[in-house]
C-alpha cells in the first residue's frame, strides 16, 4: 500500500486487538496493515499514542462499516453469554 494513500479507520491498546480487527477487513476483502511505534515488537511498551489499523483511503468507510458491524456482533454475543 502507498503510505500517501493510507488512513487510519481505528486505534487499539494492543497489537492482538489490532491483529483481530484487521484481520475481519482482509476477511471482508478490505486489504488493512497494522502500525506499531514499538520499535518493530521489541519494545512494547511505546503503544502508548495506541495501535492504529490503517487502510486505503477509498476503503475506509467501508471498513468502519465491517469494524462497526463486527464490534456490534461481539456485544450481543457477550451479552448472550
Amino acid at each position: 500500500m502507498d503510505d500517501a494513500d493510507l488512513e487510519t479507520v481505528a486505534s487499539f491498546l494492543t497489537k492482538v486487538d489490532a491483529d483481530l480487527a484487521c484481520g475481519a477487513l482482509e476477511n471482508a476483502g478490505i486489504p488493512a496493515m497494522v502500525a506499531a511505534d514499538d520499535a518493530a515488537g521489541t519494545r512494547p511498551h511505546l503503544w502508548m499514542g495506541g495501535v492504529r489499523l490503517l487502510v486505503r483511503s477509498n476503503d475506509a468507510e467501508r471498513a468502519r462499516a465491517v469494524l462497526r458491524e463486527a464490534e456490534e456482533t461481539r456485544s450481543v454475543t457477550e451479552e448472550e453469554s
